[in-house]
């Protein structure tokens, strides 16, 4: 197995991808990211302001890390496309997180217009990492449309609940060519432990960490989880069993001899 996760023309050493959004402040949040030594933020582009007279968040941001746009608050195919066009042009970038939400909520993705929002923007040479349901069909039709990777929640976006759907996000990664990243729904380290326990090639959050008590600790322990649950998949966990076996055999074993 590669040690890198690669996607598009990119290669991550980290598989720990965080968002920069409802921290307290930007210190909180650099000191965050440096603790969960990630490589790639997302940023809403929609909620940020590009105008180049004073320092932003993407001057702070793009000197350590690598910024991928997404279209967060877009709720129609031409929002998304639009969103992501702007995102090419101010960030020079062709990678996107693409979002297109149903509705406010329980910003589930409206998985028809998502599918056809995806199927444009590789037309346009997009890197595209669609943020999707957790449904294997709907992954392999969005991997067959030319997306780089497929995003599946694990649970609606900051509920914290964890992965909800274990069978479904193995069937995901048995059945995927590309890369798959668990987004939205984790609550803590060991959902990430699990992520990456059932084969996944990474895990993209925000909100666990930003509005955990200890923002830095928090992803401290979620690179943490990372590297924990990637490397017992790769290690091949023992079968699980309805029944108990023994650790040792029977050879040596002590006998009492009955005195008459």
């Amino acid at each position: 197995m590669k040690n890198f996760l690669s996607i598009g023309n990119k290669k991550f050493k980290s598989r720990l991808f965080m968002g920069t959004s409802r921290y307290p402040n930007h210190q909180v949040m650099l000191e965050s990211l440096n603790a969960g030594r990630t490589e790639v933020v997302t940023v809403a582009i929609r909620r940020i302001t590009l105008k180049k007279y004073n320092e932003n968040i993407i001057d702070i941001l793009k000197k350590k890390y690598f910024i991928l746009p997404n279209t967060a608050g877009c709720y129609t195919i031409k929002e998304a496309v639009l969103t992501a066009e702007l995102a090419r042009e101010a960030l020079k970038t062709n990678f996107v997180k693409l979002e297109v939400i149903g509705n406010d909520e329980d910003l589930l993705p409206d998985v028809e217009n998502l599918i056809t929002a995806a199927k444009e923007l590789v037309k346009k040479k997009f890197n595209v990492l669609p943020y999707c349901n957790d449904d294997p069909i709907v992954c392999k039709k969005l991997e067959d449309v030319g997306c780089s990777a497929v995003m599946p929640l694990a649970a609606p976006i900051g509920s914290g609940m964890g992965i909800q759907n274990q069978q479904n996000i193995k069937v995901i990664v048995e059945e995927s060519n590309v890369p798959v990243i668990v987004d939205a729904g984790v609550g803590t380290a060991s959902d990430v432990a699990i992520a990456m326990e059932l084969g996944c090639d990474g895990v993209l959050l925000n909100t666990s960490v930003a509005e955990a008590q200890n923002p830095k600790l928090m992803a401290k322990a979620m690179a943490d989880a990372i590297v924990a649950g990637r490397n017992a998949f790769l290690a091949g966990r023992i079968p699980k069993r309805s029944f108990a076996k023994n650790s040792t055999t029977n050879k040596g074993r002590i006998h009492l001899i009955k005195k008459n």
